[in-house]
C-alpha cells in the first residue's frame, strides 16, 4: 500500500517552472473572460472555426492510432510486463473505482442524461430528423463517445508513464519523462518543460470546461429542493462548496481520501442506477440499451471515420471532434493518475481494465438514466429537448430526475449530492497530478507536498467561474478545444516514445 503522508515534505521540491508558466496561462485565459466577456467569447469562437475546420479530422486519425496502440500493448507479448511489483497498491474494485470516478466527473450525469436531446434535431449519419433512425442514433451516440475510443486515450499515458515510472525507476510522475526516448537530452530541456507545461494547460482547461457543466447543474438542484433562485451567487457557492469537498479529499491523500470517496460514489451510483431501471420503463430502457449496443456494434468503423464531406451538418465539428478533444485534453492527466494507482498490474489489466471499466459504466449511464429521459420526451411527459434547445439543460436535468418519483425531492437530493461526490472524485485527482506535476521528484511511495495539493484544489475553481460568467455551452467547447490541440503532437511523440522503449524491454 503507498503511504499516504509525508513525513517530510520539506524534501519534495517544487518545479517553479512548470509551476509559473501553469498559473501565468490560467491569468491570461482567465482574465479576458472576466472583464470582456462579450470580445472574449466572439474572438475564441473565431478560433474555435479555424481549429474545427483545419484540424478536425486530425482528432479523427489520432483515435484511430491510439486505439490501436492501446490493443497493440495490451495483446502483444508486452502486456505481460508487470509495473512495479506483483502485490497490486489497490484492490480491483478501488482501483477500477477511482480512475472511473477520475475519469468522467460530473461530466457523465450531465450528458448521459440529455445529450441525445441534442442530436434529435441534428442526426448524425444523414438520418432524416424526427425519424425512428434518428432516435435510435441519438441515444446510441453518446455511448460511442464516451466508449473505447476515450477510455483507450486514457490508457495509452497510463501505460507509457507507468513503465518509464516503476519499470525504469524515474522517480518523476511527467509526460515528458514517457517522451524521453523520442526527446533524448532534450527531456530536461525547454521541450520538455514546454511539453508539462502543455499537459497542465489542457488539463486545465478541460477541468474548467466540466466543473462549467457540472455547478450549473447541481445548483439548479438544490434550487429546486429549496424553491430558491438559481443565480450566479447561488453557482458560487456550489462550486465553493465542492472546492472544500475535494481539497479535504485531496488532503488526506490516496488511500485515506480519494480512495474512499471513489468507492462510496461507485456505490452509490450502482444504487441510483438500480433505482432508475426498478421505477422506470424497464422494458424499453433495455431494449433500447441492447438495440444501441448493436448499433455501435454494427456501425463502429463508419462512426470512427464519419467526416459529413458532403453536407456539412457541422455534427462531426460540434460534436465528436469536440469529445476526442475533450479526451485529448483529459488523457495525459488519467495517465499520470492511472500510473500512480496501477503499481503491481501487467499492461495489458491496465489497457484492457481501463478501457472496459469504463467504456461499461459509461454506457449504464447512458442506457439506463439517457433511456429514461428519452422515455419522457417521447411519451410526451416532458418537452426535454425543447428546454434543451432554449438554452435549459440544467433545467431538463432536473426536470428528468424529479420525474423518477413525481412529487418527492428525495431522489433530487440523493442526486445532487452524488453529483457533488462526482465532482470531488475527479478533481482531487486533478489536484494531485497537478501537484505531482509540478514536483521535481516524486518517489512511488511519497504522495507530493500537502500545500501543493491543497493549492492547486482552489485553483481549479478559477477558470470555471470565468466560463459561467460567460454562461455559454459554446464557450465551455472552446476552451477544450484551445487547450487540447497542442496536446495532439505530445500524443504522438508518447506512442512513438513507448513504442521504443517497449521493443528495448527484454522479456
Amino acid at each position: 500500500m503507498i503511504k499516504q503522508r509525508n513525513s517530510t515534505d520539506f524534501k519534495l521540491k517544487t518545479d517553479k517552472t512548470i509551476f509559473i508558466s501553469s498559473l501565468l496561462f490560467l491569468m491570461v485565459f482567465t482574465i479576458p473572460l472576466l472583464f470582456w466577456p462579450e470580445q472574449s467569447e466572439r474572438y475564441l469562437n473565431d478560433l474555435k472555426i479555424i481549429l474545427e475546420d483545419n484540424i478536425g479530422s486530425v482528432y479523427q486519425v489520432l483515435s484511430i492510432a491510439v486505439l490501436l496502440f492501446a490493443l497493440w500493448m495490451a495483446f502483444s507479448r508486452y502486456g505481460t510486463i508487470v509495473l512495479g511489483t506483483n502485490n497490486y497498491n489497490f484492490s480491483t474494485f478501488s482501483w477500477a473505482s477511482m480512475l472511473f470516478c477520475a475519469g468522467v466527473a460530473t461530466g457523465i450525469l450531465y450528458w448521459g442524461t440529455i445529450e441525445w436531446a441534442y442530436y434529435l434535431n441534428t442526426p448524425p449519419l444523414g438520418a432524416e430528423v424526427g425519424s425512428k433512425n434518428a432516435i435510435e442514433l441519438a441515444a446510441t451516440y453518446g455511448m460511442f463517445h464516451w466508449g473505447v475510443i476515450g477510455w483507450a486515450y486514457y490508457s495509452v499515458p497510463a501505460v507509457a508513464l507507468g513503465y518509464v515510472y516503476y519499470v525504469k525507476k524515474v522517480p518523476v510522475l511527467r509526460i515528458s519523462k514517457a517522451c524521453s526516448r523520442v526527446l533524448g537530452k532534450y527531456t530536461d530541456g525547454f521541450i520538455g518543460k514546454a511539453i508539462d507545461v502543455l499537459f497542465m494547460i489542457g488539463l486545465l482547461g478541460s477541468t474548467g470546461t466540466s466543473m462549467g457543466l457540472g455547478t450549473p447543474m447541481i445548483s439548479a438542484g438544490v434550487a429546486k429542493i429549496f424553491s430558491i433562485e438559481d443565480s450566479l451567487g447561488l453557482k458560487l457557492i456550489v462550486i465553493f462548496f465542492c472546492a472544500i469537498i475535494f481539497s479535504i479529499s485531496v488532503y488526506l491523500g490516496l488511500g485515506k481520501g480519494i480512495k474512499r470517496l471513489s468507492k462510496f460514489n461507485t456505490i452509490s451510483a450502482f444504487i441510483f442506477l438500480a433505482l432508475v431501471f426498478v421505477v422506470g420503463p424497464s422494458a424499453f430502457i433495455l431494449k433500447m440499451n441492447i438495440n444501441s449496443l448493436g448499433l455501435m456494434v454494427q456501425d463502429f468503423v463508419r462512426m470512427l471515420t464519419w467526416t459529413d464531406p458532403l453536407s456539412n451538418s457541422r455534427f462531426v465539428e460540434d460534436w465528436t471532434i469536440f469529445y476526442w478533444a475533450w479526451w485529448v485534453a483529459v488523457g495525459p492527466f488519467m495517465g499520470i493518475f492511472i500510473a500512480k494507482i496501477s503499481g503491481g498490474r501487467s499492461i495489458k489489466q491496465i489497457v484492457i481494465g481501463t478501457i472496459v471499466f469504463g467504456s461499461l459504466g459509461c454506457m449504464l449511464f447512458y442506457g439506463i438514466l439517457g433511456n429514461f429521459a428519452l422515455h419522457l420526451e417521447l411519451s410526451g411527459q416532458l418537452s426535454i429537448s425543447e428546454m434543451v434547445n432554449n438554452g435549459n439543460p440544467a433545467e431538463a436535468i432536473v426536470a428528468v430526475i424529479s420525474s423518477i418519483v413525481p412529487g418527492n425531492n428525495t431522489v433530487l437530493i440523493l442526486f445532487c449530492l452524488m453529483s457533488v461526490v462526482f465532482m470531488a472524485t475527479s478533481f482531487d485527482s486533478t489536484s494531485y497530478t497537478l501537484a505531482s506535476c509540478a514536483t521535481k521528484r516524486l518517489p512511488a511511495e511519497k504522495d507530493p507536498s500537502t500545500w501543493q495539493r491543497l493549492f492547486w484544489a482552489f485553483t481549479l475553481i478559477i477558470l470555471p467561474i470565468a466560463l459561467m460568467y460567460i454562461g455559454s455551452l459554446e464557450s465551455l467547447k472552446i476552451a477544450v478545444l484551445i487547450s487540447a490541440f497542442p496536446l495532439i503532437f505530445v500524443y504522438i511523440i508518447l506512442i512513438l516514445s513507448s513504442y521504443k522503449n517497449l521493443k528495448e524491454h527484454k522479456i
